[in-house]
């Protein structure tokens, strides 16, 4: 099933296909768990900077890739969300390393455009399953790290799931002010 969300800015953008297998609620968070698909993405690592400026590095140069900074020249249009996976160090906070994924929209899944930039690494992922709970605003690390403590709180000793990253996700563009999803993801292990 491949979802779509209406943007006031860019129309309709594709969405990572996705389907709810169950949800929960505590008096802080509700979150879902999610099979989503596999398929291929555009990837970017940035080390040795605060997530912050890491991310906004990393989604600048995906833009640029998927805007027809690639092989084709091709403008694919964007996908949502962008997802940030955030390390975490020993004590609990986030490491100097982000990978950022984008799906690669699905007419081009078969045959992506080759990246002009060479930090940018086409895919291949697996499906998984995932925890995820949804918040708005304009997301940064510190809200990411509170809703994450917010879902580990929530799932309890019962639910396993990677404990050495978390995946950070935004569906809008920077420009739209109001009505922001943002989601944090924990891969079901």
């Amino acid at each position: 099933m491949l979802g779509l969300i209406r943007n006031s800015l860019f129309g309709t953008v594709e969405t990572w296909p996705w389907r709810v297998l169950g949800t929960g609620q505590t008096e802080e968070v509700t979150y879902e768990e999610r099979a989503c698909e596999g398929g291929k993405f555009a990837v970017v690592e940035v080390t040795g900077k605060q997530f912050d400026e890491a991310s906004k590095e990393a989604v600048l140069k995906l833009l640029k890739y998927v805007g027809g900074t690639n092989d084709k020249g091709v403008g694919m249009g964007m996908t949502a969300p962008v997802s940030i996976t955030a390390f975490l160090a020993e004590d609990g906070s986030l490491q100097q390393k982000v990978k950022v994924l984008l799906r690669i929209p699905s007419q081009y899944q078969a045959n992506p455009p080759h990246p002009s930039d060479e930090s940018i690494t086409i895919e291949e992922r697996e499906g998984m399953t995932i925890y995820s709970t949804q918040f708005g605003g304009y997301a940064k690390e510190a809200d990411y790290v509170n809703f994450a403590a917010k879902l580990k709180s929530a799932l309890g000793s019962e639910a396993t799931y990677c404990k050495a990253f978390y995946f950070c996700n935004g569906y809008d563009p920077p420009m739209k002010p109001y009505g922001r999803r943002n989601e944090v993801w924990f891969l079901k292990e």
